[in-house]
């Protein structure tokens, strides 16, 4: 995984959804559903932030923002190289994270954009 720049870093966390009650600046869910927080906030408490490739490197895929997306490191590291279908294991339950696998797709929309920028079939 490459280094990323500050103005990556945040482009990306950009991307996550907001959550209502929480600090915008501070905390968001990724795609799973799965809280997470800036590196501020995650050196006092449980999170880790990955900037995951939808399509990793393995399968073409690059550090492209459209292919980047925040997520919690276990959802990172259990979707892996998948895709578009992958497994996550973490979400949430309004205010705190829980152990839950389910089986993810990249949404429509992305998967097609993804498809023509890297001439997939």
């Amino acid at each position: 995984m490459a280094d990323f720049s500050d103005k990556q870093i945040q482009d990306v966390w950009n991307k996550g959804t907001t959550v209502e009650n929480y600090d915008s600046v501070k905390y968001r869910k990724d795609v799973c559903g799965a809280l997470d927080a800036t590196r501020q906030v995650r050196e006092r408490g449980n999170f880790r932030l990955g900037n995951r490739p939808c399509l990793s490197r393995v399968k073409r895929g690059d550090e492209t923002l459209i292919n980047l997306r925040p997520m919690h490191w276990e959802n990172n590291r259990s979707k892996a190289d998948d895709f578009p279908s992958y497994t996550a294991v973490k979400t949430s339950n309004d205010t705190k994270n829980v152990d839950k696998e389910e089986r993810k797709t990249v949404n429509d929309a992305l998967l097609a954009e993804l498809k023509k920028l890297y001439r997939l079939k």
